[in-house]
């Protein structure tokens, strides 16, 4: 019973993966507003209702990674140590190495450079990580709301903001570098460098 539910498991996830890859290819061709749903079904070889299974919206085809992230992320912030402020365990998931970043995965690297240049040419998908961004910034804000070890003087929103910008402005510096060719191994350590200095500045005005 558990070897079939593992290769049940499997197969969503060798389907899930065609969608995304059959997805990602067809919008990076034509642009993500060009390409209906039931096109990416027909490239990944499914019906249009298994895609929507897997995502409920066309912009999860692009977004879920991004959302798993933000979700992640806040949950690393919401169950952090005792003793441990909402900055710090913000900080500390933020630097660690992981993902396309910490391998010399050049096909993780491609996908980034890729989805970077999908979402450049969609006004939908930029609102969309717009909203994303906003429920993550909302959630954190909340959490710093409830920290007696957060900074004084500042609103919760305003710390949350910050904080989220330095995140944003590292996921941009991935990107750019990620479009000029540099290798994971390359990009890691300039991102985090760049989100090290940027969090002590904030630490020292916060």
């Amino acid at each position: 019973m558990g070897e079939q539910l593992g290769l049940r498991e499997r197969k969503k996830l060798e389907t899930r993966q065609r969608i995304i890859d059959a997805a990602l290819g067809l919008f990076d061709q034509r642009g993500f507003d060009r390409v209906p749903v039931a096109e990416v079904a027909s490239a990944a070889n499914v019906s249009e209702a298994t895609v929507f299974n897997y995502f409920p919206s066309k912009e999860d085809l692009v977004y879920g990674g991004m959302q798993a992230y933000e979700g992640q992320l806040i949950a690393a912030v919401a169950s952090r140590p005792d003793g441990t402020g909402a900055v710090a365990a913000f900080r500390d998931f933020v630097l660690e190495p992981r993902g396309a970043l910490a391998a010399d995965d050049g096909g993780a690297i491609a996908v980034v450079a890729r989805t970077a240049r999908i979402i450049a040419g969609s006004e939908a998908l930029k609102a969309r990580e717009q909203r994303i961004v906003d429920q993550a910034t909302d959630a954190l804000a909340e959490l710093i709301e409830h920290d007696p070890s957060a900074p004084s003087g500042l609103g919760p929103w305003v710390i949350a903001n910050a904080l989220m910008g330095v995140n944003r402005a590292m996921t941009r510096l991935a990107q750019r570098l990620a479009a000029e060719g540099r290798s994971g191994r390359q990009i890691g350590p300039v991102v985090r460098k760049q989100g090290q200095d940027a969090f002590a500045l904030l630490e020292r005005g916060l």
